[in-house]
């Protein structure tokens, strides 16, 4: 998987092993932005275990400092989504700048995360 060319097909039909071999985070989510998968990348980036964030919130309960015009309120914007931005984490770990891919399609939308 390309971070900058994989689309919302290639993520709806990757495997779980799929998304661990990508080398940047993929958080995955239903449209009511809960967490259905989240890969090891993403996982070893924040430190944050994969038992701890599937099937929370991603904006409220997992990564609150995402839930921002700039980032959470994109997904309510209509049907489909692909949009790259420049980013700086804050939660749980040293201001980090990152570059965001919000993806959202039918299914299901996604974070994904590089640095």
């Amino acid at each position: 998987m390309n971070f900058a060319n994989v689309s919302v097909a290639d993520l709806d039909s990757a495997s779980t092993s799929a998304m661990n071999g990508a080398a940047f985070g993929i958080v995955k989510m239903s449209h009511d932005g809960k967490v259905t998968d989240y890969n090891d990348w993403q996982s070893k980036f924040t430190g944050m275990s994969k038992s701890a964030v599937i099937g929370k919130h991603f904006f409220s309960q997992v990564a609150p400092c995402t839930n921002n015009f700039m980032v959470s309120q994109k997904y309510d914007a209509g049907a489909t989504l692909d949009e790259s931005l420049d980013y700086t984490f804050t939660l749980k770990m040293a201001p980090t700048p990152v570059k965001l891919r919000l993806l959202k399609g039918a299914n299901s939308q996604y974070l994904l995360c590089n640095k």
